[in-house]
């Protein structure tokens, strides 16, 4: 459920402001609404460090984990700032270095062909009467230098010779001359060496700074607190030696928030937020149906504070969604297998945190999800010996009209939950009439899709469905101008309701594709006949083949089984996801 928030306004005198802040952290029950544009000079020193962390774990990120894990973490003696500034500027070297690498290769590719030579050594046979020129020339006109030019083809691309002429004397050629490099093939290749030596040891330094990792960790979360907390400070409102502090906070934590109020002498108001007020969204739901907030917080949905909290029905249709996408016992078997795995690893290495017990909690139940849908058709990697428990459900026709059918009740339970909020108000009947249409569309789709007769009463279905919407949608006295209304929504949504039960056939079509993948990867690992080279063969395309599909499996779930949550659900619910989650001011 969204929880309903109240509107607090805390008052104090101005010069206890800090510590009055300060206390309100403490609490960590208000998200503070900012009266005034929170910038100083103080905030501008502390984002400027920050971003200098920021840099520094930029930097410490690229360096390769297992080299880094290796290292055992320290407490930064000195000055952290100063660690920090060091890492930057190391990276900023390596990024030179590379750089200077990818150059100085691009010369040695230009010129390797060509040999060692260099401008200077050109200036100096010159100079002792000898004149050396490269030129790029037509094959066929190598023989129209003059005479006594001695001319030697290096190598040739196509039709072009890439030559050098050597004469005793000054001569004018109407070819295109290219002139040496200024560093010779050898200067290039042992600047590179250079190169290459100062990047190992600058990532070697890199590495080893990797120590201060947790430490450095530490430091950029107490920046951005300390951030927060000044902008709180410079963004409070003030009335001469007045100030104070407005935000949102629970509905069950005003009590409290009161009492503190009293004890601390502070002035306080507490209100409903105005309809105009941006008020945050905090969900408190029962643990189970809390599975799905990692989702939601992996793809950074929260709905707003006025809509439905879709939590609920969200993670009961994803965890469908994802047995049938996913289809298959023995890869659900495997999911859940890597989630026990990574649960003991966490367990030892104590970070089985409350956020990572509710993500393992998810996974084991979209794991088992799998193996359901599996068991119900009787796939098991790709293989069809395991018995289905309803075979129907392999029948193309039948699993198509399923998903239709699943379609049409996800949508009808939007419009169901909208009218129950309406209600007694009129409006109500519209949706009702949208859930007419939406079962005239499941009709409509097993007719155009599957072929199968349309039935005499989905024609009165539709009938109803319309002429509730038509009237429904925003009745007035004006009656004419209330069907007008009605008409224009309903021109404007009728082939949508059509084609978002339609769209749910991409369960079935993402799964079949799934189970091919399956059938095609036990096909070609059979394939290799008896002996010892075929059993590797085989095991390593089962592994391989298998593997790429579970993790494109998880792909088409985040791609479908959510898009059919946020978009066809959501739009029909009304859930437009735009809140703001709530995030008190606290320690």
């Amino acid at each position: 459920m969204i929880v309903p928030m109240k509107k607090a306004t805390i008052l104090f005198e101005t010069k206890d402001a800090e510590a009055t802040i300060a206390y309100i952290r403490k609490l960590g029950v208000l998200q503070v609404e900012h009266q005034n544009l929170p910038e100083g000079r103080e905030i501008s020193e502390l984002q400027e460090k920050l971003a200098i962390v920021n840099s520094s774990f930029n930097i410490l990120n690229q360096a390769i984990i297992s080299e880094r894990n290796l290292q055992k973490q320290n407490k930064i003696s000195g000055d952290w700032m100063t660690v920090a500034n060091h890492i930057v500027e190391q990276g900023k070297r390596q990024e030179q270095l590379d750089s200077t690498s990818r150059t100085i290769i691009g010369q040695i590719n230009e010129w390797e062909r060509w040999g060692d030579i260099d401008q200077n050594q050109v200036q100096y046979l010159s100079q002792n009467g000898i004149y050396l020129k490269l030129y790029q020339v037509p094959v066929k006109e190598i023989g129209s230098f003059p005479d006594d030019v001695v001319v030697k083809t290096i190598f040739t691309t196509a039709d072009i010779a890439h030559c050098v002429a050597i004469s005793r004397r000054q001569y004018e050629c109407g070819f295109k001359e290219i002139l040496p490099p200024m560093q010779s093939l050898s200067v290039l290749k042992e600047r590179l060496a250079d190169n290459s030596r100062a990047i190992e040891t600058t990532k070697k330094e890199i590495i080893e700074s990797s120590s201060f990792y947790e430490d450095l960790s530490e430091k950029k979360l107490k920046l951005e607190k300390e951030i927060e907390f000044q902008q709180v400070v410079l963004g409070m409102g003030r009335e001469g030696a007045i100030s104070y502090v407005t935000g949102y906070i629970p509905f069950d934590m005003t009590e409290n928030l009161n009492s503190e109020a009293r004890n601390r002498k502070w002035g306080i108001l507490i209100t409903d937020p105005s309809a105009v007020d941006t008020v945050p969204t905090l969900l408190r739901n029962p643990r189970w149906v809390g599975m799905i907030s990692p989702v939601l917080k992996l793809l950074g949905l929260t709905p707003g504070y006025h809509e439905l909290d879709v939590s609920m029905l969200f993670l009961i249709f994803f965890s469908i969604f994802f047995g049938i996408l996913i289809g298959d016992a023995g890869y659900g078997l495997v999911y859940i297998l890597i989630t026990v795995l990574i649960t003991l690893w966490l367990h030892k290495k104590m970070k089985l945190t409350i956020e990572m017990k509710t993500i393992v909690s998810l996974f084991f139940l979209l794991g088992s999800c799998a193996i359901i849908w599996g068991l119900l058709t009787g796939t098991f990697f790709g293989q069809g010996w395991l018995q289905p428990l309803v075979p129907q459900l392999n029948d193309p026709p039948v699993i198509a009209t399923f998903c239709f059918f699943l379609g049409a009740v996800h949508l009808s339970i939007a419009h169901t939950w909208r009218a129950f909020l309406k209600f007694p108000s009129l409006t109500a009947l519209a949706d009702i009439g949208y859930i007419c249409i939406l079962w005239t569309a499941f009709f409509l789709a097993r007719t155009l899709i599957l072929g199968e007769a349309f039935p005499p009463s989905g024609i009165w279905l539709v009938a109803i469905g319309i002429i509730l919407v038509i009237l429904f949608t925003n009745p007035q006295r004006n009656v004419l101008r209330g069907i007008g209304e009605g008409m224009g929504t309903m021109a404007l949504s009728f082939m949508n309701n059509i084609t978002d039960v339609i769209s749910y056939i991409r369960l079935f079509a993402v799964s079949l594709a799934a189970l091919a993948v399956a059938e095609t990867t036990n096909y070609l690992a059979s394939g290799f006949g008896s002996g010892v080279v075929a059993l590797v063969a085989g095991v390593v395309i089962l592994l391989s083949g298998h593997s790429l599909n579970m993790i494109l499996g998880l792909m088409s779930v985040l791609v479908h089984g959510v898009r059919l949550n946020v978009l066809e659900f959501s739009g029909h619910a009304n859930v437009t996801w735009s809140g703001v989650a709530f995030d008190p001011l606290k320690e």
